[in-house]
């Protein structure tokens, strides 16, 4: 099966239906993607059958828990999750952050080959980021584990915003080690079409903010 069919009956069986121009509009982010990862590394995943179950579906997977207008991808390397979820809600403001000059250098190429206004990129450390406003959602992929992903982003969340972090296995020993300002409001076990490891979401919010929207 070609990437178009992989990615269409990817997209049914996570039960999201996108428009003709969205999905072509995916795949030649992924074409991108592949074009440039030989020159600069952007991802370590070569074999290209994989590339829409690993890169697209995995990313848009966390779709349904991607609340708010805005939210910041940290580490975002090659663009995963924050471009594919840009191009599949245009209507969400994504800031793609990597310290890695070549990574934002892709990152911007992208956005504009692409045609993608939703997007902005920065490069530098998130501990040294500050941007004009704070992110209603703040997701990382592979990017460090949960407590040292919250304490360099913390100063970029919107008071009620969240964290996503994408994880494998459940992060039992992760959770165990967060502060104790934190709440972890749910954790999603993810099934994505094409990928046969474990995937989960960890949603996070500041303690504060949990229980203002409990009562």
């Amino acid at each position: 099966m070609n990437q178009a069919g992989q990615l269409e009956q990817g997209l049914a069986a996570l039960g999201f239906a996108l428009p003709a121009e969205t999905q072509r509009k995916l795949l030649a982010y992924l074409a991108l993607l592949q074009k440039w990862n030989k020159t600069y590394s952007l991802t370590a995943l070569r074999e290209s059958e994989k590339a829409v179950s690993h890169h697209l579906l995995d990313s848009l997977a966390v779709r349904p828990y991607v609340r708010g207008a805005s939210l910041l991808d940290v580490g975002s390397g090659g663009g995963m999750p924050g471009i594919p979820l840009a191009i599949a809600c245009p209507e969400l403001r994504v800031t793609l952050l990597d310290s890695n000059s070549k990574k934002t250098a892709f990152l911007r190429q992208a956005a504009i080959e692409l045609a993608l206004p939703n997007i902005a990129v920065h490069c530098g450390r998130v501990e040294q980021c500050q941007p004009p406003e704070k992110f209603a959602a703040i997701i990382s992929r592979a990017f460090s584990e949960l407590a040292d992903f919250v304490a360099l982003s913390r100063h970029l969340l919107a008071p009620d915003g969240c964290w996503l972090g994408m994880k494998g296995l459940w992060p039992r020993e992760e959770i165990a080690r967060l502060p104790v300002d934190l709440a972890v409001a749910a954790v999603h076990r993810l099934v994505v079409p094409g990928v046969e490891a474990e995937r989960h979401l960890v949603v996070l919010r500041l303690a504060d903010a949990a229980r203002r929207g409990e009562s």
